[in-house]
């Protein structure tokens, strides 16, 4: 299956047909407001966004590698109003599949018609493996080539005259194919993990080259080799090894 990475945006495409995105945490404005940190709502930005890469990709299905919601205790009114407004709006362009993230609890019952929900281990498309990323994966998955995942907010630091700054970016690592042939006894042809970065670019990154990165979940902890990952900013421009990325 082609992968194709989309120039300046958090999102890629699987053979011309599938537009892949993770993480949009929705409603992660009630969040910061109870802070004190004011935002406008991000609904009719995600809205504007996605025409725009529907419209230019030609896409025919949209999927979401899971945290669609922010509040990970339940659904609140006035996510519940977003989310119908979202896949409203987006299911008059384009079919919907959905994978449960850690945020996902109770998602499925309130989704409209139509909107094809998965458990957080995810699905198969050919030789693609898409997953939520908090989870081992299926013992089907063994049998792809790559697998997509979301939920790590993938991001690097950089340092300037003691200022700090991150950026999203895309990581792409080796499988540690043993640990998993070890656990499901079965043959691994897994040999790549791809991390998508994360839609709502509020909801903040975990810098892998900060001194204090610590893998969440099974799948980068043990499987997905990131100390030996490629990094690439949201533009294209390749960062190189991470192992060679300095951090502070």
């Amino acid at each position: 299956m082609q992968i194709k990475f989309l120039a300046d945006q958090p999102a890629l495409l699987l053979d011309n047909t599938y537009l892949v995105i993770a993480d949009t945490h929705i409603g992660l404005e009630l969040e910061l407001a109870r802070k004190g940190i004011m935002v406008p709502n991000q609904l009719p930005k995600f809205q504007e966004k996605l025409d725009k890469l529907i419209d230019e990709t030609g896409a025919k299905e949209l999927i979401i590698l899971g945290d669609i919601k922010h509040d990970y205790k339940g659904v609140s009114w006035a996510e519940l109003r977003d989310l119908l407004k979202f896949f409203a709006h987006i299911m008059e362009k384009i079919k919907v599949r959905i994978i449960k993230g850690n945020h996902d609890g109770g998602i499925e019952a309130v989704m409209p018609a139509g909107v094809k929900v998965y458990e957080p281990t995810g699905f198969v498309l050919e030789d693609v493996a898409l997953t939520h990323g908090q989870a081992w994966p299926k013992k089907e998955m063994l049998n792809c080539k790559t697998l997509i995942m979301g939920h790590i907010h993938p991001a690097i630091e950089f340092w300037s005259s003691g200022a700090r700054m991150t950026e999203h970016v895309w990581i792409k690592a080796p499988m540690n194919a043993n640990v998993l042939e070890k656990k499901f006894k079965k043959k691994c042809a897994l040999h790549e993990a791809i991390i998508v970065p994360t839609f709502n670019h509020l909801a903040g990154g975990a810098a892998f080259n900060a001194g204090n990165f610590k893998p969440i979940g099974p799948l980068l902890s043990k499987v997905v080799g990131y100390k030996r990952a490629e990094v690439f900013l949201l533009d294209g421009t390749a960062l190189g090894k991470l192992n060679r990325i300095k951090s502070k």
